[in-house]
């Protein structure tokens, strides 16, 4: 009785001992984590606005930068060139979010940057202004200052004696036709009446030449090309319209990554 008791022990512990080891199996094989936690982070969204105090500014390119300490956060925005201190306060509105944005003429990468048409600065409303570069056909988001016309910030250039480019249009040919020219390679001639570097990894040129009138005499064209204003160039590129960078950033017509040549 004593030996079959004592083999009945010995099988209950050789069962206990079997449990306790399939318990630790996982330890050396753990489960993969959910499918959800494996997902990348979303992409940013559109700033809500915000206010706090200036703790660095510096100028490039055209543009402000300031990097705001609201109290709970800090982060970098950027407007057209304007007057700001360290201490200001300001109040920032919703912009458009670039993420690991390059200034190649400050030679720095930011993390996160909002462009915004204009900054408040200690509650006096700056002048407000398109961002360099972006034309006034640019719809800005709802909540955003009003910019100024087509005029605004540009040169004034002799537009006479332009001669329309062969076998293309004039910029008022391009803003009428612009339902069959969508999509296509266009060719035109103009002047630089307005030239902005370095905005979201591009140049930004607009070009007239002395056709059309408001809303119809200035064409937006990006390009990798350096050119000044006052200059005369012949352009080539694909038209695109009711073109949308995200965030209320909308324009009507616009050439991108054009040929800019340089006559």
């Amino acid at each position: 009785m004593k030996k079959r008791f004592s083999l009945m022990l010995a099988g209950m512990a050789a069962l206990a001992l079997a449990a306790g080891c399939k318990d630790e199996a996982p330890k050396t094989a753990p489960a993969p984590e959910p499918a959800a936690q494996q997902q990348p982070a979303a992409q940013p969204a559109a700033s809500p606005g915000k206010s706090g105090k200036v703790v660095e500014t510096m100028n490039s390119g055209g543009y402000t930068y300031v990097k705001v300490d609201t109290g709970s956060e800090q982060f970098w925005a950027a407007a057209p060139e304007f007057v700001v201190q360290v201490g200001d306060p300001v109040a920032v509105p919703e912009g458009m979010p670039m993420v690991d944005y390059h200034s190649k003429t400050l030679d720095r990468t930011f993390d996160m940057v909002y462009f915004v048409p204009a900054v408040m600065v200690g509650g006096a409303a700056p002048a407000a202004a398109a961002p360099a570069g972006m034309g006034s056909d640019m719809q800005m988001p709802e909540g955003h200052p009003p910019i100024n016309g087509s005029a605004g910030g540009q040169a004034q250039v002799d537009l006479s004696g332009i001669a329309k480019a062969e076998g293309g249009q004039t910029v008022a040919e391009v803003f009428a036709g612009k339902g069959d020219l969508s999509g296509k390679e266009i060719t035109l001639r103009g002047k630089v009446v307005k030239f902005s570097p370095e905005i979201m990894g591009k140049n930004w040129i607009h070009i007239q030449d002395g056709t059309g009138g408001e809303g119809t005499n200035d064409l937006t064209v990006t390009t990798s090309a350096v050119a000044k204003v006052g200059d005369t160039v012949l352009v080539t590129g694909k038209l695109t319209t009711d073109k949308d960078f995200g965030y209320g950033y909308k324009y009507d017509i616009i050439l991108e990554d054009a040929q800019v040549n340089i006559e």
